[in-house]
């Protein structure tokens, strides 16, 4: 049965997915396109145009004013039938030691793959808690956030940070009779951007190269787009956020 509004109208489910300008994000914002769908993507590109997507352009290596932005808006809105924000953008500093990066790049990891999240849920939560609907939150992790790799700590400690963060607030959200399903969910290896960066790392700062050079020579790589569909396959299951740490490979 579809939502409807005490006036009759049908309400429209809401989402927000962050990075939606290219790979994963691009991909799952475009799946989620719908009749009765509102979708948002916040990315620091305006992505390709797309029937049925709103774009906010927001770089989120500054966080706050995203935030803000999404939180004002939210509140501004009447209730939709269920709202889900997706915190998809993430990116990596220069593979090498800590020290072989410039400070700009490893705060620049760490905001957009960790401050981000926290904040945008945050606005999310408090702006769509008055509504009395469904709530969801999916942080797109990786197995990088629960195996330390060398030549990749900025980008490990924020998915570590994401995995403990999304726990500690489903543990929040368990205390409410209608709190949010909160999950951080590791996908597994996409052929996106981020395995191009991987793969033409110098040898010596990122020993685990040969890796991801073999996951693309063996066809080991999922596409953006088959990755996006069981991405939302797993957020439309009955138990999302029974298990708020989750592998999309052991699903």
């Amino acid at each position: 049965m579809r939502a409807m509004s005490s006036s009759g109208k049908r309400l429209h489910h809401l989402f927000i997915v962050t990075g939606s300008s290219r790979g994963m994000g691009a991909a799952i914002a475009r799946r989620l396109t719908a009749p009765d769908h509102r979708v948002i993507g916040i990315a620091r590109r305006a992505g390709p145009a797309t029937a049925g997507l709103e774009q906010w352009q927001h770089d989120l290596a500054q966080p706050l004013e995203a935030a803000e932005q999404l939180q004002a808006w939210l509140a501004a809105q009447a209730p939709f039938a269920s709202a889900t924000l997706i915190n998809n953008a993430g990116v990596i500093s220069p593979p090498g030691p800590v020290e072989q990066a410039s400070l700009a790049e490893l705060s620049n990891a760490i905001r957009v793959g960790l401050e981000a999240t926290l904040l945008l849920s945050a606005a999310f939560l408090s702006a769509t808690r008055p509504w009395g609907v469904p709530l969801k939150i999916l942080n797109i992790s990786s197995g990088l956030g629960r195996r330390a790799m060398a030549g990749s700590a900025p980008y490990c400690a924020a998915k570590a940070g994401m995995d403990n963060l999304s726990a500690s607030m489903a543990l929040d959200e368990a205390q409410r009779p209608d709190g949010a399903r909160i999950v951080s969910l590791a996908p597994g290896v996409i052929d996106t951007d981020m395995q191009l960066q991987l793969r033409s790392a110098a040898p010596a700062g990122f020993p685990e190269r040969q890796r991801f050079i073999d996951f693309k020579a063996t066809g080991a790589l999922m596409s953006p787009d088959e990755a996006a569909a069981k991405i939302l396959a797993y957020l439309k299951r009955a138990d999302f956020g029974s298990q708020p740490i989750a592998d999309l490979r052991q699903a």
